[in-house]
C-alpha cells in the first residue's frame, strides 16, 4: 500500500496516475515500472521493518516500512511524498462483522479480499456506452464468463476449483472506474451509464464483494459452480 506523509492510505481516485504503476512478480521480488521511468524492485516478502500505524478509511492498521528505494521512486513519479508499505502476516485486519465471520480477514483491500466480476455484465455495460471500456476499469480479482449479464448479483456461494467463496455484499462504485488504466485521463462514463441502470440507495453498483472459507489455487478456466443463489443485491 502507499501512504502520505500523515500515514494515511493513496488511492487512485485522488491520484489517478497511480494507474500507470504496473506490478510483476518475480521469484521473491515485487517488480514495479512505468512507460516513462523504468523499474525498481522489492522483496515480496520483507522480514524488517518500522511497524506504525496507518489508516485504511476509518480502520486504523499497523503496517510496516520496507524499501527506501522504491518509496523514493514512487515520490519521484507521482510528485508527492509518499512511502510503500506493507501488513505483516501476524497483523489481522478483520472484514466488516455485518458481512464477514469473525475468522475472516482482509489485508489493504477497501475491504473485502476478493471482487467478482462477470464479462457479460460488462458486455452489457458497453452497449450503453459510445467507448468500450476494459474490465481492468472495474479492478476485479476475479472474471467469470459463461453466465448471463448480472446473473452474479443473485449468487451467494460458489465454489472454484475446490475453494468456496461467499458473495455477501455488492460492490458500490467511486470513481475508480473512469480512470483510462492506459492514460490515467479521466472520463464521465462509465459512471453516467451505471447512474441510468444500476443506481440504488444513492449508489451505484458493479460487481460482488467476496470472502474465501479455503485455499487452494485458482487458474484460468476454472469450471465455477453456483451453490447458493438468493434475491438480487442491489434489488435492481
Amino acid at each position: 500500500m502507499l501512504i502520505d506523509s500523515n500515514n494515511k492510505f493513496l488511492s487512485q481516485r485522488s491520484h489517478p496516475k497511480m494507474t500507470l504503476i504496473k506490478t510483476q512478480i518475480k521469484d521473491d521480488q515485487l517488480i514495479l515500472s512505468t512507460s516513462t521511468t523504468g523499474s525498481v524492485s522489492l522483496p515480496l516478502n520483507p522480514d524488517n521493518g518500522t511497524a506504525i500505524e496507518t489508516s485504511i478509511w476509518s480502520d486504523q492498521c499497523i503496517a510496516k516500512t520496507t524499501s527506501q528505494q522504491a518509496s523514493q521512486w514512487l515520490t519521484d513519479f507521482l510528485g508527492i511524498e509518499c512511502q510503500i508499505v506493507y501488513q505483516p502476516d501476524e497483523i489481522i485486519r478483520p472484514v466488516d462483522p455485518d458481512f464477514a465471520k469473525s475468522t475472516d480477514k482482509v489485508y489493504f483491500s477497501d475491504g473485502f479480499p476478493f471482487l467478482i466480476c462477470s464479462q457479460a455484465s460488462l458486455a452489457t455495460l458497453n452497449q450503453s456506452l459510445d467507448i468500450q471500456i476494459p474490465i481492468q476499469r472495474f479492478r476485479p480479482n476475479l472474471v467469470i464468463a459463461n453466465c448471463d449479464s448480472y446473473a452474479e448479483d443473485s449468487w451467494r456461494k460458489i465454489t472454484i476449483n475446490n475453494i468456496t467463496f461467499r458473495l455477501p455484499k455488492p460492490c458500490s462504485r467511486c470513481s475508480v472506474p473512469s480512470i483510462d488504466c492506459d492514460t490515467a485521463e479521466t472520463n464521465k462514463e462509465p459512471l453516467i451509464a451505471l447512474n441510468k441502470a444500476r443506481r440504488w440507495n444513492n449508489h451505484i453498483y458493479f460487481g460482488q464483494n467476496a470472502l474465501h472459507d479455503n485455499t487452494g489455487e485458482l487458474v484460468v478456466g476454472n469450471p465455477v459452480q453456483i451453490n447458493r443463489t438468493g434475491s438480487n443485491q442491489p434489488p435492481l
